[in-house]
């Protein structure tokens, strides 16, 4: 109780956020309600762009973002190593609140469990969170149609490589930083300007996994066009150099959305108007065919499946 009443709680919000009760009542606007749960394991915990505490707040706004939700409440639940500096809890505890203001969203609950040394690099934070869907709004990752275009905020690759970027024993020198960012006023902006019909954030597994999902749980095939995938230079050097694939790589600040055809330039621009849409293009689109297809159209012009990994290609990486 020391911890939290002295460390956790005047960083998370000034007292008690919760009132030291064993459970929060809360009050909902009209809609669907929206559910999430995430578990957060990254190394180093603190990384160009961003930190175990950003990260966590933010990937847990996105999930309730891919469904349409506004997000409203969350909560925090730390697995504390024994022996981790009360700087670097008071650190991460500081950027979740910051994220969750700049989010909009209240840390509502959360919990402290301590474990033995060497059993949790340092610290793993779990959460869950609570949005509302407007009522008729319809976003799912099975909603995508033939005819409909792809659009991608951004760059890929930032998050991965910003990480390993700081890990010990790779020779990574490149100045790249996480795009980890909450997604859901970009989200809202999107759909305010027109008919999004699926949508999904490329985390582990990256571009190709979201990609496969969407295919199959839409029974579509997808054409991506390699030209059009934004990707810089810096995440291209570090792919040759450590023999990955941009396609692969976890991001924590990007959406991939299905949009219908007549919509999708003007939902284009409304994301490059937005702060974390600048760099937003489409990337492909939506065809029938072999359910669950997924094919790249190579800057050659050739054609080869884009298949979800096997598996990590670095654990600990969001």
């Amino acid at each position: 109780m020391e911890l939290l009443e002295e460390v956790v709680f005047p960083l998370l919000g000034g007292g008690s956020p919760w009132g030291a009760e064993d459970a929060t009542l809360l009050d909902f606007p009209s809609g669907k309600l929206a559910l999430t749960t995430d578990s957060f394991v990254v190394q180093p915990l603190f990384f160009p762009g961003g930190d175990i505490g950003k990260l966590a707040v933010c990937g847990t706004v996105n999930d309730l973002a891919m469904r349409g939700a506004k997000p409203l409440f969350l909560t925090l639940g730390l697995i504390l190593e024994e022996g981790l500096p009360l700087e670097t809890l008071r650190r991460v505890l500081r950027s979740a609140a910051n994220w969750a203001r700049e989010a909009g969203v209240q840390i509502v609950a959360g919990d402290t469990k301590v474990v033995g040394r060497g059993q949790a690099d340092g610290l793993y934070i779990n959460t869950a969170g609570v949005g509302v869907v407007k009522e008729g709004l319809q976003v799912g990752i099975s909603r995508a149609e033939p005819g409909d275009l792809l659009v991608i905020n951004g760059y890929l690759g930032d998050h991965e490589v910003a990480v390993l970027s700081c890990r010990d024993g790779l020779e990574l020198k490149v100045q790249v930083s996480s795009d980890c960012a909450p997604l859901s006023s970009l989200v809202e902006t999107m759909l305010s300007a027109g008919r999004v019909h699926a949508m999904r954030d490329p985390t582990r597994g990256g571009l190709a996994s979201v990609l496969t999902e969407m295919a199959v749980a839409s029974a579509v095939a997808l054409e991506i066009w390699e030209e059009r995938v934004p990707v810089r230079e810096e995440v291209r050097a570090a792919c040759e150099v450590l023999g990955l694939d941009p396609f692969l790589m976890a991001n924590e600040g990007k959406v991939v959305a299905a949009v219908h055809p007549d919509d999708a330039d003007r939902i284009l621009m409304a994301m490059r108007s937005h702060s974390l849409g600048g760099e937003s293009a489409i990337i492909g689109e939506v065809r029938e065919g072999r359910p669950g297809e997924v094919v790249l159209v190579t800057s050659l012009g050739s054609r080869r499946l884009l298949r979800m990994p096997s598996g990590e290609q670095f654990p600990r990486i969001c």
